[in-house]
């Protein structure tokens, strides 16, 4: 079991039962997955820039990818049908308590200028933020790097509140700003 796992079964739970007086235990707040994505944007287009970004998503989340494709072409846009769009990663379980230990604890600390996520979740107690370069994760070579890439993230949690989603961040360890 992960370090993170076992801080949220011995600690958090118990404080946010304390907080939010549930009735049932069933009912404190957990998280459930994270959800990596990026769009590829111009990498569609060359083959060697898709498999670079398919490496460095596999390199930072552990597992291989899912890769997005258009279900329709849209002329205005340029997208052909079946044409790769994005790459999405669904993290469960331990890999999801892993990954959030490090981007806590050895990511955010990496991040220029970081004062702080902003405090908005999506009123059905996720979060998510977005990232403007790849670079930041440690498990990424900055010699093969060839672009900057960005990514979304999003914490998908049993809260039925933002209040609640914030709390649960929060305790387990995710930096926000300071009103």
């Amino acid at each position: 079991m992960s370090r993170l796992k076992q801080r949220f079964n011995s600690e958090i739970k118990q404080a946010l039962q304390e907080k939010y007086g549930f009735s049932n235990p069933m009912l404190i707040p957990v998280l459930k997955k994270i959800v990596i994505s990026m769009g590829i944007g111009e990498a569609s287009k060359d083959k060697n820039s898709l498999q670079d970004c398919i490496k460095e998503l596999t390199q930072l989340s552990g597992q291989k990818p899912l890769m997005l494709r258009s279900k329709v072409a849209i002329a205005n846009f340029k997208v052909r049908e079946g044409q790769p769009l994005g790459l999405k990663v669904t993290l469960r379980r331990k890999r999801m308590y892993d990954f959030f230990d490090r981007f806590v604890n050895i990511v955010v600390p990496r991040i220029r200028d970081f004062r702080g996520f902003s405090h908005k979740c999506d009123g059905r107690g996720c979060y998510s933020l977005g990232l403007e370069d790849q670079q930041i994760f440690p498990e990424i070579s900055l010699d093969e790097v060839k672009r900057k890439q960005g990514m979304n993230i999003t914490f998908v949690t049993s809260a039925s509140t933002d209040k609640e989603c914030f709390e649960l961040l929060k305790l387990l360890g995710m930096p926000f700003k300071t009103a």
